[in-house]
């Protein structure tokens, strides 16, 4: 009896931190099309990512689909503290940054919503980039113009430092996921303005400084000269936020060996 009411404590606990882990939906439908769940990919406090495939006839056409990537935002509460309203808004950040991407090749295309706090991309054969430890000699160009043009439409990436989320495709080119915590600015006050695109082209200059630090991990013999110097040139944003995260991520890890707390992934 202590036992199984530990065991639910644990699971109750497990859950205010995880948004779904194993609980993804079975199926989800888009514009009259059924999707069946085939693995999970990553399972955090902010959300469950999972990929899905097409289960009827319709997978013959070429137009369609076949394979999805579902991304459903936390609308569980966390601890009696209601997060429905942050999924709502996570879900519109992300899909407008794909909207925004939507004819760069290199970055997924928005497929469309699931519910109120979960949408689907396209999903691209091939692996992540912290999975391997060679890439060919063009894929850091083809990645550096990707972010060039990224940069181009008004987005900051800002979350290149993770290689999970650079993925090496099977034709062997870059494509970028996750656009989560990117950045664009939105209002065109002036002040306002102003002070969004200094901190855009601020945190571009971070992209570009992790673009340079994976190229220098995988290809140092590709690296130029500017290149070089960028991988040592942190910024004081950068090391703000190192400081900052250095103790979080200690006390996170603690509770989560703690509790027995392992993310799906």
């Amino acid at each position: 009896m202590t036992t199984n009411l530990n065991n639910k404590k644990l699971n109750f606990v497990q859950n205010q931190f995880y948004a779904f882990c194993d609980n993804l939906p079975l199926e989800v439908s888009l514009d009259g099309k059924t999707y069946r769940h085939i693995h999970t990919f990553k399972c955090d406090f902010f959300a469950g990512t999972g990929l899905y495939e097409l289960t009827d006839e319709s997978a013959k056409d070429e137009t369609i689909f076949k394979r999805i990537v579902v991304k459903i935002y936390r609308y569980r509460s966390f601890f009696l503290i209601p997060m429905r309203w942050f999924g709502k808004l996570s879900v519109r950040h992300e899909s407008r940054l794909y909207k925004i991407l939507d004819d760069i090749e290199g970055v997924p295309k928005f497929v469309g919503f699931i519910g109120q706090t979960g949408f689907a991309h396209e999903f691209i054969e091939g692996d992540k980039l912290a999975n391997t430890d060679k890439v060919n000699d063009e894929f850091f160009d083809r990645l550096e113009h990707l972010l060039q043009q990224i940069h181009n439409r008004d987005v900051a990436y800002v979350d290149l430092n993770k290689p999970e989320n650079i993925l090496l495709g099977n034709d062997g080119k870059p494509y970028l996921v996750d656009f989560q915590i990117s950045y664009t600015p939105r209002l065109q006050l002036p002040l306002i303005s102003s002070i969004s695109r200094a901190i855009l082209r601020q945190l571009q200059i971070e992209d570009e400084y992790h673009f340079a630090k994976h190229k220098r991990k995988l290809r140092p013999d590709l690296l130029t000269p500017e290149d070089y110097a960028l991988t040592y040139k942190r910024s004081i944003p950068i090391r703000i936020h190192r400081i900052l995260t250095r103790p979080y991520f200690a006390i996170r890890h603690l509770i989560m060996d703690l509790l027995d707390l392992t993310p799906a992934e």
